[in-house]
């Protein structure tokens, strides 16, 4: 990773065109070819960027650039099309370059994983007496998350997702009209558990019989407890 800091003005050619006049800006160039400008603001989005194949070379600026207080010109060429990125760099303030190595990726907390093993170890949330039949319970259209008895024996599905949306509900729904075909489970509850469930998404489930549950991750891991709180 090379960073860059410098008095710069920036010229994008292809598909549109775009001028970024001269100010201090930061210049990345990662190991894998791809060069972004940013600014002192606007999150994490660059003003400008190359994404790779595309090739990045330097060279002293001449003529009335040159005259003009620019000290060096980056050409940063895309393989596959005529896109092209000009960097004219003035006064450059910072350069620096550091061995990232290899990234392990991003490792999520709380995916929908985490939240089926927690629910499975703690399956008297969905009520007293539910006792967990097994997890992953396969179907012909792909596996159900918890199949679990209530205390009454009746059969009920569970589909965890981390953010719920009318997608999850309509999921569920095809699972429960297979399961409801198996003399064995039918009849079938429905429970549709996230940490987030949207409003339309409660209205459809609510509609279909289906049961909503909002999942708190940290009570779940035992780190924050709801009967403590004060509001």
């Amino acid at each position: 990773m090379r960073i860059v800091v410098a008095e710069c003005a920036v010229d994008y050619s292809g598909r549109l065109s775009a001028h970024l006049p001269l100010a201090p800006r930061l210049l990345m160039v990662k190991a894998d070819g791809s060069v972004l400008v940013h600014s002192d603001g606007g999150s994490y989005k660059p003003l400008n960027w190359m994404s790779p194949p595309c090739t990045l070379t330097t060279a002293p600026a001449e003529g009335a650039e040159a005259e003009a207080g620019a000290s060096q010109v980056w050409t940063v060429q895309a393989t596959k099309s005529d896109d092209q990125l000009r960097v004219v760099l003035h006064r450059i303030i910072s350069d620096t370059s550091v061995d990232l190595g290899v990234d392990p990726g991003l490792i999520k907390d709380g995916v929908e994983a985490h939240l089926q093993a927690l629910l499975a170890e703690q399956i008297d949330l969905l009520g007293p007496g539910h006792a967990l039949v097994r997890r992953e319970y396969p179907t012909a259209i792909g596996p159900v998350d918890i199949l679990a008895r209530d205390d009454a024996g009746a059969a009920v599905a569970v589909e965890i997702k981390r953010r719920g949306d009318i997608d999850g509900v309509e999921q569920l729904t095809r699972y429960l009209e297979l399961l409801n075909r198996d003399p064995l489970l039918a009849p079938v509850q429905g429970v549709f558990a996230a940490q987030e469930i949207k409003p339309q998404a409660r209205v459809l489930a609510t509609d279909r019989g289906i049961r909503c549950m909002v999942l708190d991750y940290d009570a779940l891991r035992g780190v924050d407890d709801p009967s403590s709180r004060l509001f």
